[in-house]
């Protein structure tokens, strides 16, 4: 009786005070960072409305400024220590960094530090102080219902997390997350969680399915069931965000909403990181923004999506660690993006002016008789001219069954006119921002780049001020371990 109790109180509505968004982190870990107009004028093409900062870098809320664009700005972790143990350099930093921006900046909410208590446990006795310095200020300046006041934290605090019904946070911390969600529930604010499923997926040595991971659809057989609750799981996400819901229930919290400060998946990795790819990177994030815009929610609380932020704008190569670490973007420091998103009925978010200069090409790997049996279709029932590919044309060498189904692949995708499943080819196929085209072989998208950035009079970037989860890397790399406890017994349903 006791455990249905407490299921009815944690499966209680939770709603936000908005519809859920798409936002982006933007870190500064490029040795050629773009200017901060070069930077607005990416969030503009692309119909960024919500952006996360892992600081309150001058330059950048300059160049946000009346542009409609909500802000998140961060206290940066090695400024907590001061601002958590005075309340007038509380102030001093609302002053700097809000007041004199806002309204024309249109900040919507402050991140005090990041995973603090995972990356500076010594700071952690003074967390709470400085949520509550930074929320007395924002009340002095008239300004704590238009600017909300939280802190992003690891999953890793969530213990036992599989299934979501059974996970609480780790009890050593319970002194410091009583009084920040009592703070949290009284100013209306989220709970922040930064969400990993590419780390969870990597340190369970296969017991969770890249699918699973990655959001693609399950069969019913397939997908996790929380024998307590029995509401079905099929990502790893949305059990991760259940998982911090009954967390908070199990503390008596059920009315915070939560937040999504991180998540994404990486792009490129070293060879131990074998599913580190762009093909990963846009089904996860393709279907993480889907997931959210269509207002799927999760099992718990269907219908009630998520606010996410992705990590990340830009690839920084200046990370340091392993080659995932400098392949989170979406786009280079040119602004050209990484891979194409791979987006239906999400509007115009993330898919604004990117396919101008897309190709469709041969899959790295595929199998050398499909990827022939593709070819012979393109050049016969495809209709695609593929005279050019004969001995001693343009487009001859190198002579290779992939070079040829490339140049096959990417005349059909463009006389198709780009459309929906016209770069496919029976899985073989994929689309690329890589110009394909060689010497005197030029291919149908070969274009000149066109978009330009806006000229402006905003500082520059502050290249010293490193956002803070740079500092400690991704560290639900090194911390979620914990979870998997929990995990690898539940996970078992899919051996």
């Amino acid at each position: 009786m006791a455990l249905l109790l407490f299921l009815l109180l944690a499966i209680s509505i939770v709603s936000a005070d908005e519809d859920a968004f798409i936002g982006v982190n933007i870190g500064t870990d490029l040795s050629d960072m773009p200017h901060p107009t070069q930077v607005v004028g990416l969030l503009k093409a692309q119909q960024i409305r919500h952006v996360r900062l892992y600081n309150a870098d001058r330059g950048m809320l300059l160049a946000l400024a009346n542009t409609g664009i909500k802000v998140a700005i961060s206290v940066p972790n090695d400024q907590l220590l001061g601002i958590g143990q005075s309340n007038s350099t509380a102030a001093n930093w609302v002053s700097q960094n809000v007041v004199a921006h806002y309204p024309a900046t249109n900040i919507t909410t402050i991140c005090i530090g990041s995973e603090v208590l995972t990356t500076l446990p010594n700071a952690a006795r003074i967390l709470v102080s400085a949520l509550k310095f930074i929320h007395s200020a924002l009340v002095a300046s008239n300004l704590d219902r238009q600017i909300k006041v939280s802190t992003p934290l690891s999953s890793s605090l969530i213990l036992d997390s599989f299934p979501p019904s059974q996970a609480f946070f780790n009890r050593s911390w319970n002194p410091v997350l009583v009084p920040m969600l009592s703070f949290l529930q009284s100013t209306g604010s989220s709970f922040m969680l930064n969400i990993y499923p590419y780390y969870d997926y990597m340190q369970s040595n296969g017991v969770i399915p890249l699918d699973y991971a990655l959001f693609r659809p399950l069969p019913p057989n397939k997908e996790a069931v929380d024998a307590n609750t029995l509401l079905h799981y099929s990502n790893v996400f949305d059990a991760m965000v259940d998982a911090a819901y009954f967390a908070m229930a199990y503390l008596n919290f059920t009315n915070i909403p939560v937040m999504v400060t991180e998540s994404g998946w990486p792009s490129k990795g070293d060879s131990g990181e074998p599913d580190a790819t762009s093909d990963n990177a846009n089904t996860y994030n393709s279907n993480l923004i889907q997931h959210v815009l269509n207002k799927t929610g999760t099992p718990k609380h269907p219908g009630i999506s998520v606010s996410t932020y992705i990590y990340e704008l830009y690839n920084e190569d200046l990370k340091p660690g392993p080659l995932s670490e400098k392949n989170w973007g979406l786009f280079d420091s040119n602004g050209d993006p990484i891979y194409i998103l791979h987006l239906i009925g999400s509007g115009s978010v993330l898919a604004n002016d990117t396919t101008n200069q897309t190709y469709c090409a041969a899959k790295d790997g595929a199998d050398e008789k499909m990827l022939q049996a593709a070819l012979d279709w393109a050049c016969g029932p495809g209709k695609v001219d593929c005279s050019l590919l004969l001995q001693g044309q343009p487009c001859y060498e190198p002579d290779t069954v992939a070079a040829h189904a490339t140049y096959a692949f990417d005349t059909y995708y463009h006389q198709m006119g780009k459309g929906p499943g016209t770069c496919d080819f029976n899985g073989v196929a994929t689309i690329t921002t890589s110009n394909p085209s060689h010497g005197s072989c030029v291919f149908s998208g070969s274009v000149g780049k066109n978009g330009t950035f806006f000229n402006g009079t905003a500082p520059a970037l502050n290249s010293t001020s490193a956002d803070s989860h740079g500092q400690y890397l991704h560290s639900s790399a090194s911390t979620s371990g914990i979870i998997l406890i929990g995990l690898l017994s539940w996970y078992a349903v899919f051996l």
